[in-house]
């Protein structure tokens, strides 16, 4: 069991979309530093208990898994509300939850607008907003995932790309209302991992992106967990930023 110095210093960071993919890393890493995770799900309710065993296997009483629709206002405030009581604070909040999904021109439906703003600018905005107390008191941050698609548009991707781009100017928006307690920055993923499900593809696709990359590969979500890290850890003078994680994309035309 941990102890109650433990209980009362140790940091606690919210982790939205948590499960899967990097989010999973995300919390990962954050714990190997010491941060108790509050990891957040929707419907990978396997893997989210999966990994919250696994960490609590690792050092016991140092992750909760919480459910929540983040298209849902009062179940985005309830979220809230459950990660501050777990321990009694919430140092980091992380906005990694993000649908992506095709939305051809002339295909585009409202339940395809409300999902892609729902989980990109809707659930960080409101989440932050009731964090916010919290986080002042603890002089803490929050983190967004962003895209490099936010500001080069990704074809047929025309309500996700918007999305992102919203997730920028609230990423800049917040910094500039919660400052000086609380930090607010953006972090742009290049090719980390690729798609699934309705977003998969092809391998000439795939292959056209590689082209595209200075580096020639794609990334890691260790890359991306790292840079998570250093906002919080080491950049106590960087707010209302956006860094791109892309391998040098940016770079090629």
């Amino acid at each position: 069991m941990v102890n109650e110095m433990e209980n009362t210093d140790t940091p606690v960071a919210l982790i939205t979309g948590a499960a899967r993919r990097i989010g999973a890393e995300i919390c990962r890493h954050l714990h190997q530093a010491g941060f108790r995770i509050a990891l957040h799900y929707n419907s990978s309710a396997a893997e989210a208990q999966q990994l919250c065993d696994e960490l609590n296997q690792s050092r016991a009483d140092s992750a909760v898994a919480l459910r929540a629709d983040l298209c849902e206002l009062q179940q985005l405030q309830q979220l809230a509300r459950a990660a501050s009581e777990v321990w009694g604070r919430v140092d980091v909040l992380i906005n990694n939850a993000s649908s992506f999904f095709p939305t051809p021109v002339g295909d585009i439906t409202e339940q395809d607008w409300d999902n892609l703003f729902g989980t990109n600018v809707k659930a960080p905005l409101f989440l932050s907003q009731a964090l916010a107390g919290e986080l002042r008191q603890r002089r803490g941050c929050i983190i967004n995932l962003a895209d490099i698609h936010a500001e080069r548009p990704l074809s047929g991707h025309p309500v996700y790309c918007a999305a992102k781009a919203g997730t920028i100017m609230l990423t800049k928006s917040l910094a500039k209302e919660l400052a000086p307690d609380v930090r607010v920055n953006a972090i742009a993923p290049g090719a980390i991992l690729w798609p699934e499900q309705d977003g998969e593809l092809s391998e000439d696709d795939k292959k056209k992106i590689l082209k595209k990359i200075a580096l020639k590969r794609i990334g890691s979500p260790t890359d991306i967990a790292r840079t998570i890290r250093f906002l919080i850890t080491e950049a106590p003078y960087i707010t209302g930023q956006t860094i791109a994680v892309d391998g040098g994309r940016n770079l090629v035309s």
